[in-house]
């Protein structure tokens, strides 16, 4: 895809930053849905907070990912995204999806993997290292009679199809990849437990399901989100519940994964932390980036994700990073009017827990550093912290 052309003119005039600058110390990792964007409306805050951020030479000033739970995307067709909506060029590199760290397991990119999702769904999943992957719709069209929710899906005959075997057009799978929440829910939801029962070959049956079941890497445990509507979305982490909930009843045991990464997994913030001291050093800041602010508008994602990074900061003896401060912002999931779920309880009552059950819980980590309106504000804070001025 072509790279949008670069809206400077819109970032010219005023300078709010001095032209000779130290070397940066801090970063950012933005959030999107909820800070930058609401659905595909730009939060007029986002372009005030570029306008500090961004040179006259459409250049950032300090190191920024952002770091989003969508996985159902092209990493490069979001980059493009942003920075038509933001006004300067925002590189493929500095998105963070959810499924971004899968990259890094590496020992099962050469294995045939069903992927569940939407959209681009093996562009990303080739994208990520993995070789060999088989999607719902390929597996669906393979074994027509696994699929029976949908009455006018069903197939016309009985006629069943033989077990894959090697050679065929859909061999043994041995894993599961879950990028993003699908389209046909019961659809994905049947056909992920008949690879994980079956140990990959559902065109069989077997007299006990497997366990340890087949590898299930997974991105996204967001149980809601923030769009055009005036109340929350379902996100992934409600289809995970679903899923979880259905192999729960079904063998009796707990649905294990090899990987769960986005938000609020400390992999994520991991990943995070390596892009901004490689954007760094491109950009020839020698100074380490001690200090990192994470700015979102998902308590249980967000600032969790945050303070929980922060919170391993403090034990690490390797890295750069001595600091990840969380930043709420009033603009997306979170609002300081709700009582309830969206919003962490300061006394009495505490929230409903909407994160992941394998991450645990610690209301304490619900608590941001800092809770202001929008993103210009947390970025206005930011460089007052760091002495820059404003």
């Amino acid at each position: 895809d072509e790279a949008p052309p670069s809206p400077l003119p819109r970032l010219r005039g005023r300078s709010r930053l001095p032209s000779v600058q130290s070397p940066p110390t801090f970063g950012f990792l933005l959030d999107i849905d909820g800070v930058l964007v609401r659905g595909h409306q730009v939060i007029p805050a986002a372009r005030e907070a570029f306008r500090r951020l961004v040179d006259p030479q459409g250049q950032l000033r300090v190191p920024v990912v952002f770091v989003t739970n969508a996985g159902n995307v092209l990493q490069r067709s979001k980059a493009q995204e942003l920075s038509a909506l933001l006004g300067f060029q925002v590189e493929p590199d500095q998105v963070i999806l959810s499924h971004s760290p899968m990259k890094l397991f590496s020992q099962h990119h050469d294995k045939r993997m069903l992927v569940s999702g939407q959209g681009p769904l093996v562009e990303n999943a080739r994208a990520l290292g993995f070789k060999h992957v088989v999607t719902v719709d390929e597996l669906r069209a393979a074994f027509p009679v696994l699929d029976m929710v949908d009455l006018q899906r069903r197939p016309k005959t009985t006629a069943s199809r033989g077990p894959s075997t090697p050679g065929s057009p859909h061999p043994h799978s041995a894993g599961v990849l879950l990028l993003g929440e699908p389209v046909r829910w019961e659809t994905s939801l049947q056909l992920i437990m008949d690879i994980l029962l079956s140990d990959g070959n559902p065109g069989t049956g077997l007299a006990t399901a497997p366990y340890p079941h087949l590898p299930v890497l997974a991105s996204n445990t967001d149980l809601l989100w923030m769009a055009e509507a005036k109340m929350p979305r379902f996100g992934h982490g409600t289809f995970l519940l679903c899923l979880e909930a259905v192999y729960r009843k079904v063998t009796g045991r707990e649905l294990c994964y090899a990987g769960l990464m986005g938000k609020p997994s400390l992999l994520t913030y991991q990943y995070a932390e390596g892009l901004l001291a490689r954007q760094a050093a491109r950009r020839g800041w020698a100074a380490p980036i001690r200090s990192l602010y994470a700015v979102g508008d998902n308590p249980m994602s967000d600032i969790y994700g945050a303070n929980l990074f922060h919170q391993h900061l403090q034990t690490r003896q390797e890295g750069a990073a001595r600091s990840c401060a969380a930043i709420l912002v009033c603009t997306g999931v979170y609002s300081p009017r709700a009582r309830g779920p969206a919003a962490p309880a300061l006394g009495g009552e505490g929230p409903t827990f909407h994160g992941h059950r394998d991450l645990g819980f610690n209301p304490g980590l619900l608590q941001a550093a800092h809770v202001v309106s929008d993103v210009h504000e947390a970025v206005r804070l930011v460089l007052g912290k760091e002495g820059w001025t404003l």
